[in-house]
């Protein structure tokens, strides 16, 4: 079956010796068939949630800067930022003459010495970034003031959406499509008061998550003789 929310389903259906979905009855599905896309996407945001730093949640974000703005708004789907990945990049044009990191300080810092930018109108007395300042209302400040149309690029981790259309992919490699699988069995037993088969399903479904972070976080020092 392909990767895909239709094929997710008719995988948990198969289990459970329920008939299958089609590309074209997928959206007017109910009854059980309802109970199985909500339990897989259950299994997919309990598998995103048990970890902040999923390598497949990575992204790399770009920012063209306004001339004169000095407040921007993160993603709506980050979960976390990386403030310490904020770099502009090279633009000789804009005497940029190489990408270069931006260096984070404090909101306080930035309220202390450097808040009167924002008040200012003449661009020409801003110029290339230096600094970048998180907010507490995600949004972030460059520092000074851009003068220009600088391109910043920024890491961050995301929350994917639910899966909706059919063939909707999730971001959890097909390599762990069993791990989605066994997860929406336990919702799918719950849903069915079997307490007894969700409780297995569970510790399947725990295993698995422990083996993705296995897999994709845990790090390794080598150490080689010489």
């Amino acid at each position: 079956m392909a990767y895909n929310y239709l094929g997710l389903v008719n995988d948990l259906a198969l289990r459970l010796n329920e008939t299958q979905l089609t590309s074209s009855n997928f959206s007017t599905s109910s009854g059980v068939h309802s109970a199985f896309k909500e339990a897989v996407n259950s299994s997919i945001r309990h598998i995103n949630q048990s970890h902040y730093f999923w390598p497949y949640n990575h992204n790399l974000e770009t920012e063209i800067l306004s001339a004169g703005v000095s407040r921007y708004s993160i993603p709506e789907n980050a979960k976390t930022v990386d403030f310490n990945s904020f770099r502009v990049n090279r633009n000789t044009t804009l005497n940029v003459g190489e990408s270069r990191q931006l260096t984070q300080i404090t909101y306080s810092e930035y309220l202390t010495t450097y808040l009167d930018q924002e008040a200012e109108t003449d661009t020409t007395k801003g110029g290339v970034p230096r600094n970048v300042v998180r907010t507490p209302d995600q949004q972030f400040i460059i520092v000074p003031m851009p003068n220009a149309a600088y391109e910043i690029d920024y890491e961050y981790y995301m929350v994917p959406v639910d899966l909706s259309a059919y063939d909707d992919i999730p971001t959890i490699p097909e390599q762990f499509r069993h791990v989605i699988i066994d997860g929406a069995m336990y919702y799918a037993y719950l849903f069915r008061d079997n307490v007894e088969m969700a409780g297995m399903s569970q510790n399947k479904f725990d295993n698995g998550i422990k083996q993705m972070r296995s897999l994709l976080i845990n790090e390794y020092a080598y150490f080689r003789a010489f």
